[in-house]
């Protein structure tokens, strides 16, 4: 499995945190660089917490310890510095703000969104995902809320490639159909969160029927995603005045167009002979 750079990690696995690695986790995330410059008691101190807690928090991350978190902090400002990456114009919108610095927030924020999602996206999960989406015998895409629009693009996407894709936006239509699939089936479940309780409930019942069960999710920590069999972990920060998850959903798009291109592959000639007679079907419904 790939590991996606610290910062998307770390910011995904932020909200299921306990408190004092949580303090931990926002000093990072709002100075990474400066951070790395930090002694373990100098943290310790910033973060209102002990030692040990640093320690824990390094580890559950993946590290030996706080060293080898420094060390990861101090490559990757190093890396962004080289790159260049010019985040001033992210940051959450204010309504003093002109209609110029609004769009421009709007734009870096759906920008990174993507750029992110793509860089920590995990490439051999992605791909056990497509070996298994492309023959299975039934695909039921499951998201509700803003969710619920991505997993309705997926399905589109898949269905115009000729494959058995169905989609459910709300429980009652939705439990009943996942259900019905057995061990040749596959459920994509999408939640920015990994804790709605209708996703949760289709993966519990999934898996009591040996479904392979594949989580979009922003939320590496959450109840979903460990309890999918694959994770495409997606990025995104929200502002607080952007109703409907938009950087979320931005990042779950990119997502769906991933998996579709990678089933695509796996399909006869690419799915473009499907792809033309579904086109053909709607042509004559557009007004010339």
């Amino acid at each position: 499995m790939s590991t996606p750079p610290l910062l998307l990690r770390l910011r995904s696995l932020r909200g299921d945190l306990k408190p004092a690695l949580a303090r931990i986790a926002d000093l990072i995330l709002s100075d990474p660089a400066g951070v790395a410059s930090m002694t373990i008691g100098d943290l310790a101190r910033e973060a209102d917490c002990s030692e040990a807690s640093v320690v824990r928090f390094a580890r559950q991350l993946g590290f030996r310890g706080y060293r080898d978190l420094r060390f990861r902090l101090h490559e990757e400002a190093v890396a962004a510095a080289t790159a260049g990456e010019d985040h001033s114009s992210d940051g959450d919108i204010d309504p003093s703000d002109d209609i110029a610095t609004m769009t421009g927030k709007i734009a870096a924020a759906d920008s990174r969104a993507v750029h992110d999602t793509v860089r920590g996206l995990d490439l051999e999960a992605l791909t056990r995902v497509a070996d298994a989406v492309a023959p299975a015998r039934r695909i039921v895409l499951f998201g509700v809320g803003a969710s619920g629009l991505a997993a309705t693009d997926e399905q589109q996407k898949l269905a115009r490639l000729g494959l058995p894709a169905v989609v459910h936006t709300e429980a009652h239509n939705g439990l009943p159909a996942v259900a019905l699939l057995d061990s040749d089936d596959v459920l994509i479940a999408f939640s920015h969160s990994g804790r709605t309780a209708e996703l949760l409930d289709a993966t519990r019942i999934a898996h009591e029927a040996g479904v392979r069960v594949v989580a979009v999710t922003g939320a590496a920590g959450s109840p979903l995603a460990k309890a999918a069999d694959d994770v495409l972990l997606t990025a995104a920060v929200e502002s607080d005045l952007r109703s409907g998850a938009t950087a979320s959903r931005i990042a779950q798009l990119t997502v769906v167009d991933c998996i579709f291109v990678a089933v695509a592959t796996r399909v006869p000639d690419l799915g473009r002979e499907a792809l033309r007679r579904t086109r053909a079907a709607v042509d004559d419904r557009r007004v010339h």
